[in-house]
């Protein structure tokens, strides 16, 4: 069900909030912009509070919780309402945990060796980051080469933008592509929901052409 939603949208918007009374007003700008998923980072004290006040208003929005790096955020991800969990690296002990309280979760992958151990662990849906740096779109279309018969997926992030998108989203092995340029830090901070409803919509029509 996550997944087939994450397909559907094929866009996750990776949120990270100061403060967590711009969570409400950011997932209505979202919802307006057509988007229903979101993940927030775990890289602010905000971060929880901002899930429990979102999962609360909007349980309709698939909400993911970002940068789980500690077994203690993953058990407080959940129990704030998120229902999958990411991370910027392949940590067993992460992984184990999330299986543990029953979070979906994607740990981020770079090379051949950390993808073969995500799906010894389970892991279908892997992030692959950081994507620009690590050789983006070839490097995926090298990776999809020895295991896209695996059944396995990618969300490339880090480096994605509106210019770029489609070059990702084209390839078959890529589920969705994380960005925060419809929810920059600058854009939240301000108040600027109407831009990031602007910024959401055209990114989701964006992918819908590809």
């Amino acid at each position: 069900m996550i997944l087939e939603r994450i397909l559907a949208k094929r866009i996750v918007p990776v949120v990270v909030l100061d403060s967590a009374d711009h969570a409400e007003p950011l997932a209505e700008a979202l919802l307006a912009g057509g988007l229903d998923i979101m993940e927030i980072t775990f890289r602010t004290e905000a971060a929880e509070e901002s899930i429990k006040r979102i999962a609360k208003r909007f349980p309709e929005i698939l909400l993911g919780a970002g940068t789980l790096l500690e077994k203690k955020q993953v058990k407080r991800a959940k129990k704030a309402g998120a229902v999958f969990g990411l991370a910027p690296g392949l940590n067993p002990a992460i992984v184990k945990a999330a299986k543990e309280v029953d979070l979906m979760f994607s740990p981020g992958v770079v090379t051949p060796s950390e993808v073969e151990q995500a799906l010894s662990l389970g892991c279908k849906l892997l992030k692959f980051f950081p994507a620009g740096a690590a050789g983006g779109v070839n490097m995926l279309k090298a990776l999809a080469g020895p295991y896209a018969h695996t059944g396995v997926k990618f969300t490339p992030t880090g480096g994605i933008t509106s210019a770029n998108l489609a070059d990702y989203l084209k390839l078959p092995v890529v589920a969705a592509i994380g960005g925060s340029w419809m929810v920059d830090k600058k854009l939240v901070n301000e108040g600027r929901w109407d831009e990031i409803t602007r910024l959401t919509r055209e990114a989701l029509e964006a992918a819908a052409a590809v």
